[in-house]
């Protein structure tokens, strides 16, 4: 006879879902309890009738880094003496690096973490204490848990601080619109990219040996520079009316941030999937968050003193930034979001004043980190996009603010993207042949949009007849007027022989759209 155990996890099962399993012949049935809180409840209310169920529960967390507190997890257990109940991480170990081990950390934080090996060690000391009743031991696993450093009384007074208005932008997006059109003088159809540019294999290279200390920061800034210069020269070349510095001096798009501001850290063996073969090495917030100085502001604005044209200011999102990230637990994700929204609203201020027109605030991840279930969408996407808005509230009425999503179920998310109340948000739409606009013939949205007429996942280069097919399908939704001609995402990860002629193409689509449509 095999035996069949059912696994749930990254949150709580439905009432009636555990009442019909435990009507079944599964041998067992694993419960996280970590992420799935009200999971004890239902063990609470239906402790009666389990019989003779093995009753798995992850109570260690699959999903984030910080050790777990042993004895508190304990006097929970205690609860369920009566039952046949095993213990579990709760969820795959994959969402982890591998170990601490060898990572050069601060010493406080070191004891703190627990990686995928820490997790399985943490496991046995809980059955130890559980079945031998080692105390001492588990005492010594948690000792430096607690300890708290990272605090910053100036980022937790500003937060005591916000008030209703601190998260509302003025003018109206209409006075904004006129204003913003009056000064950037753009064409029809304005083109652009999505911010990055292909990191070649050079660009790599120079990398590592500025990190590995065998280049100086003098020279690796004037390399930066001399590829900011070719970019810049490119694009103008081209004809891209809208230009990007390129990104270069940016490893991944949530650590490049987070090693520029205070109360994250970042790992040096930390890696893993992201998707397909791809990795990365999510940072940890570990305290509150301070952007000690200007991070981006430097490339940018030397990239504009290279051309006459607006080239963007490039920010990830305060979301993404959490979603690619491990979070501290001892505040709501809620605070963290406010804090990261106030350094990124202090690096666009600094972007006004340094003469940058057009910033744009990614946020990919906004629609990948919204909870698993419906009901919980309100309350999670209040404070995401309080958030957002936070990040530009306080600029100028001529400061143009775009988002940028990608890969996301848009018709789930729209009225929530709307509040955002950004000035222009670029999708994807390359997939869905334009498809997708269909999502925004179901609201009144106003926005300036620009949809991905090219999928940079494909080393394809698109003609211009495939991409003015997904254009003419969304100007049934879209005005002409409010129409960018754009990739769907970055192209750090193409090659300049495939993105130079793709980016003709996509020229030569907005010349011949801008006569068609004149």
């Amino acid at each position: 006879m095999i035996n069949v155990y059912v696994l749930t996890y990254y949150d709580s099962l439905e009432e009636n879902t555990f009442k019909t399993l435990l009507e079944t012949s599964v041998k067992g049935i694993f419960l996280d309890i970590v992420n799935g809180k009200s999971n004890l409840e239902l063990l609470r209310k239906y402790k009666d009738y389990i019989n003779n169920k093995e009753i798995i529960l992850g109570v260690t967390n699959g999903r984030n880094v910080w050790k777990a507190d042993l004895l508190k997890i304990k006097e929970t257990l205690n609860e369920f003496k009566d039952l046949n109940i095993s213990i579990s991480n709760g969820g795959p170990l994959f969402h982890l690096p591998i170990t601490i081990e060898g990572e050069p950390l601060d010493e406080k934080l070191l004891n703190k973490l627990a990686f995928a090996n820490e997790k399985l060690t943490e496991l046995n000391i809980l059955r130890e204490l559980l079945n031998e009743n080692k105390e001492e031991k588990a005492k010594k696993w948690i000792e430096g848990i607690y300890v708290s450093f990272g605090e910053i009384k100036e980022v937790k007074e500003k937060i005591k601080n916000l008030k209703e208005e601190d998260f509302v932008r003025t003018p109206s997006f209409e006075e904004r619109n006129k204003i913003q059109r009056e000064l950037l003088k753009l064409p029809l159809f304005p083109t652009t990219t999505i911010g990055s540019f292909p990191q070649t294999q050079e660009v790599r290279k120079i990398r590592a040996l500025y990190r590995q200390g065998k280049l100086s920061k003098e020279d690796y800034e004037t390399f930066i520079r001399g590829e900011i210069a070719k970019c810049i020269q490119i694009q103008d070349e081209l004809g891209l009316d809208v230009l990007v510095h390129g990104e270069f001096e940016r490893t991944d798009m949530v650590e490049f941030f987070a090693e520029k501001l205070e109360g994250i850290a970042t790992t040096k063996n930390g890696w893993i999937i992201s998707y397909g073969t791809r990795g990365y090495r999510p940072p940890i917030i570990y305290g509150d968050i301070k952007r000690p100085a200007p991070m981006t502001i430097k490339e940018i604005a030397f990239a504009q003193k290279l051309t006459n044209k607006p080239v963007k200011g490039m920010l990830t999102g305060p979301i993404t930034i959490i979603a690619w990230s491990f979070v501290r637990e001892d505040i709501s994700n809620e605070e963290v979001a406010y804090q990261l929204a106030l350094a990124l609203q202090e690096e666009i201020l600094d972007y006004e004043k340094a003469g940058i027109k057009i910033v744009q605030i990614d946020e990919p991840a906004i629609r990948e980190k919204a909870p698993i279930k419906k009901r919980d969408w309100d309350e999670y996407f209040k404070w995401a996009v309080r958030a957002f808005r936070l990040c530009h509230s306080k600029v100028k009425p001529e400061t143009q603010i775009h988002t940028h999503m990608c890969y996301s179920d848009f018709g789930e998310i729209i009225n929530y993207i709307l509040e955002m109340d950004f000035d222009v948000i670029s999708i994807e739409a390359a997939r869905s042949k334009g498809e997708i606009i269909k999502d925004f013939e179901k609201v009144n949205f106003d926005r300036e949009i620009g949809l991905g007429v090219w999928d940079i996942h494909s080393p394809v280069v698109p003609s211009v007849e495939d991409m003015k097919k997904i254009v003419e399908r969304a100007l049934r939704v879209i005005p002409k007027e409010k129409f960018w001609i754009n990739p769907d995402c970055g192209l750090k990860t193409r090659q300049w022989q495939e993105v130079i002629p793709a980016l003709r193409n996509l020229v030569k689509l907005a010349l011949i759209l801008r006569e068609e449509y004149k």
